[in-house]
This record gives C-alpha cells, sequence and structure tokens, in this order.
C-alpha cells in the first residue's frame, strides 16, 4: 500500500484537477494541500483540523473519505513518535549539576540561619518577659504603702542657713 500523499496525489492527477482547483473547491490553502500529498504533516494545523482536510481532499478527488481518515490517523501517529525520538532534549552539564548543588546548600545555610534568628528571638522575647513582667504574688496585692496624711513637712535647721554652692571658696 502506497502512503496517504501519493495516493492522493495520483487520484488528483487522474481526475486531470489542478491543486488550485481542490483548495477553491474545499477552501483549503495550496500550502496545506502541497503538504498532504508530501506528507509533511509539520505543516499541518493538527488536530480535527487535519482530519477534515483530509476527507475533504480525499472526497475532492473521489477517495474513500473514511479510509484516507484512517490512513492518515496511522501515519500521523508514526510521524508524532518519531518526532519525539528526534526531538532535543537539553543538555545538562556538570556545571549545571555544581550550580544546583551550590544553591541547595545556600537554601540549606538559610534555613539554619532562619531557624537560629527565630530561636534567638523566641528566646530574647522570653528573658524580657520574665524581667519586665511582674512577678505574681499568691493571691495577694502588691505591697504599696498606702498614702498617709501629713502635714507640711517642716524644715531642717540646717536648710535654713542655706548658702549658694561655691559661696563657702570666697
Amino acid at each position: 500500500m502506497a502512503d496517504l500523499g501519493a495516493r492522493l496525489r495520483q487520484a488528483r492527477q487522474t481526475k486531470g484537477v489542478s491543486l488550485r482547483d481542490i483548495a477553491t473547491t474545499t477552501k483549503i490553502s495550496v500550502v496545506a494541500l502541497e503538504a498532504l500529498e508530501r506528507n509533511d504533516y509539520s505543516r499541518l494545523p493538527g488536530g480535527i483540523f487535519s482530519r477534515a482536510f483530509v476527507r475533504a481532499y480525499a472526497l475532492a478527488v473521489d477517495v474513500d473519505p473514511e479510509a484516507a481518515v484512517q490512513e492518515f490517523l496511522t501515519e500521523f501517529a508514526r510521524y508524532q513518535k518519531e518526532a519525539e525520538r528526534s526531538a532535543k532534549r537539553p543538555e545538562i552539564t556538570a556545571d549545571d549539576l555544581d550550580f544546583l548543588e551550590r544553591q541547595r546548600r545556600a537554601l540549606r545555610t538559610l534555613r539554619l540561619v532562619l531557624v537560629m534568628a527565630a530561636l534567638v528571638a523566641l528566646a530574647a522575647l522570653g528573658y524580657l518577659a520574665l524581667v519586665w513582667w511582674p512577678p505574681a504574688n499568691s493571691g495577694t496585692s502588691p505591697s504599696i504603702p498606702a498614702p498617709q496624711a501629713r502635714s507640711a513637712p517642716r524644715m531642717p535647721a540646717a536648710a535654713a542657713s542655706f548658702r549658694p554652692f561655691g559661696s563657702h571658696l570666697r
């Protein structure tokens, strides 16, 4: 069995129709029709559109559309597998691996520093709470003397003979 593109081209040539005529009839671009004839599936839109293109082209050249679509799906699956195998994958070099390891070490160090800083902050808060928090007496109120009513304080005799600072040096 010949490939689908060759079969479609042969049927078109046998019918004596140009690609431009088929493009006008099917509303499919000449580029897409040429890609179908060459089995160049990278130029097709993909998905349901490719199947619709194959079906419309097959109808235009009097080929069984369902058989053409099934053959297309088989060939397209083979094309996709080949494209996956030949796809370029990024190369990971020793420098890349070394860079990743340095990044991991830096992250571990950063985590350790942050945990230590959090522990120090918690310890400082605990210390401040112990120092500044008033001690809790067991059921008694703090021993603050109650203010007493007093008369105005008397001035001591020594204060009555007040001399300014440095006056004794004269």
